[in-house]
Order: C-alpha cells, then structure tokens, then sequence
C-alpha cells in the first residue's frame, strides 16, 4: 500500500517536473543570445516568475530524485 502511494507520488512529481520546465522561459542562442547576456549583466536579470519557477523546479527535481531512490533501492515493500 504505501509503495503503491510513493509510486503515485512519484508519477506527479514526473509530470510536475515537466510542467515546470515547460512554463520556464527559454534561453537565447546564438549571437543575439550573446548580446541579450551582456545586457542581463549590465541591467540586471528578469525577476519574478522566471525566478519562482526555476526555484519550483529544484525542489520538485529533489522531491522526485528522493523518490525515485526510495523506490529504486526497495526500501518500502
């Protein structure tokens, strides 16, 4: 019973993750991407949701790191 609730726990933190990472702003590439960096350092970086999400996204990838070892290592029968 309680593998079976990790294991549920651990499907939405999957689908979180991926959430998460799908609502995050995606980084410039190439040479306005260098130039989009040399302004962020001078003027600052986006704050706000940009910072939430990325803070969101280290606790939900930890959360789910945590059970993915716990179901990983047999540790609930």
């Amino acid at each position: 019973m309680l593998k079976g609730l990790v294991t549920g726990l651990h499907v939405i933190l999957a689908i979180a993750v991926i959430a998460v990472v799908l609502l995050q702003s995606g980084k410039s590439a190439g040479l306005s991407g260098s130039i989009a960096g040399g302004a962020e350092t001078i003027f600052g970086k986006k704050k706000g949701l940009d910072e939430l999400l990325g803070k969101v996204t280290v606790v939900i990838a930890i959360l789910f790191a945590v059970t993915s070892l716990v179901l990983g290592a047999s540790i609930i029968w």
